[in-house]
């Protein structure tokens, strides 16, 4: 059966625009990672969407990568078995190849655009450019101040956490899960399951159970488990598993989701952001391990800045929202200037260089 699984790598975080596109295109991983470069409206996520689709048709696994600026669109799709990926390669995820031939190649949209006439809209583009980037910019400035409110009210809440016991509640969970321990050391790439996006808040559960059929819920409020997954993280490695570590896409620097798709075994931080719509295997109730005294002392300083946070949220996510409609009016003055017959025609010719004559 065809796993299908969908993750991001990039997010908007309180510190801008957070990539972790340096996940592709590792020489050990990789046979050919085609690197698309053009302008909006030419192609990219469509070729790559193809390019998924004759996959799935020949039985193979793929993992999509969604746009974190339009969820319905693709950054990237990358198929295991063939060690090949197709990947935007622009802004504001960059990327030029590392080992040209060798590894990694241009393939070039922009080719299909009427130069000409676009140069004729040149005042409209950049205008729609500027204003788009505006609005990321203003989303920017909400989320970090998000992102303050609640890193001041998780620093005042660290020293009440009883971190020992969710160590070992985590370590004794893992023990009984894991099937034994290997010889050599297992291997971690980041994913985001999710984020916020224009088109609000995306979160990629099924991707969760398609990996791994077993899942651990951590019901964790006030971001306290971080540390803990971090070292049950390390532990895996150690025991020779393989590792999907997956950032919290709001604070990119703290882990929230572990996947540990050899032990069929997923550990999930579950928050005001983010819910299973699936239940749980187990649960392990983080917020139990606050000291509940001063959480009744503290409770309405903390229902207070949970307000504020979620206010400056939701004027983020609003600039966010902005930014994509104005991005979507940007690729509508392209489109009519987008030779589709020679985009096509790259696809066609790529999808035969990938899996034969189709």
């Amino acid at each position: 059966m065809v796993k299908k699984i969908d993750f991001f790598l990039g997010a908007n975080s309180g510190g801008g625009f957070f990539s972790l596109y340096d996940q592709l295109g590792r020489p050990e991983d990789t046979y050919d990672l085609i690197v698309l470069k053009g302008g909006p409206g030419v192609g990219k996520s469509t070729m790559m969407k193809a390019i998924g689709a004759a996959a799935e048709k020949r039985g193979l696994d793929v993992e999509y990568i969604r746009c974190s600026g339009d969820p319905d669109s693709l950054d990237a799709v990358q198929i295991p078995q063939l060690k090949t990926a197709a990947v935007d390669g622009t802004a504001p995820h960059v990327i030029e190849p590392r080992y040209p031939a060798a590894v990694d190649r241009y393939v070039n949209l922009g080719q299909c655009y009427d130069v000409d006439r676009l140069k004729e809209r040149r005042r409209e583009i950049v205008a729609c450019s500027e204003g788009y980037q505006a609005e990321y910019r203003k989303a920017y400035a909400c989320l970090r101040a998000c992102r303050a409110v609640r890193a001041e009210v998780e620093e005042g809440l660290r020293p009440w956490m009883n971190e020992e016991k969710l160590r070992r509640r985590l370590n004794n969970l893992w023990l009984r899960l894991r099937p034994g321990r290997k010889k050599t050391a297992g291997r971690e790439r980041r994913r985001f399951l999710g984020g916020l996006t224009p088109a609000g808040r995306c979160w990629c559960e099924e991707s969760i159970h398609t990996l791994c059929p077993g899942v651990c819920a951590l019901q964790d409020t006030y971001h306290m488990a971080a540390p803990a997954l971090e070292e049950l993280c390390s532990r895996i490695l150690r025991d020779g598993y393989d590792v999907v570590a997956c950032p919290d896409p709001d604070v990119p620097a703290r882990l929230s989701h572990l996947l540990v798709p050899e032990a069929g075994a997923a550990f999930v931080t579950v928050d005001g952001s983010t819910a299973l719509r699936r239940a749980p295997d187990r649960r392990i109730l983080v917020d139990q391990m606050l000291d509940r005294e001063h959480i009744r002392t503290v409770r309405g300083s903390l229902r207070l800045k949970d307000r504020l946070a979620r206010a400056l949220e939701a004027e983020g996510a609003e600039h966010l929202r902005l930014a994509g409609e104005k991005h979507g009016e940007l690729e509508l003055i392209y489109r009519p200037f987008v030779d589709f017959a020679a985009a096509e025609e790259m696809t066609r010719a790529e999808c035969c260089r990938i899996f034969g004559a189709l």
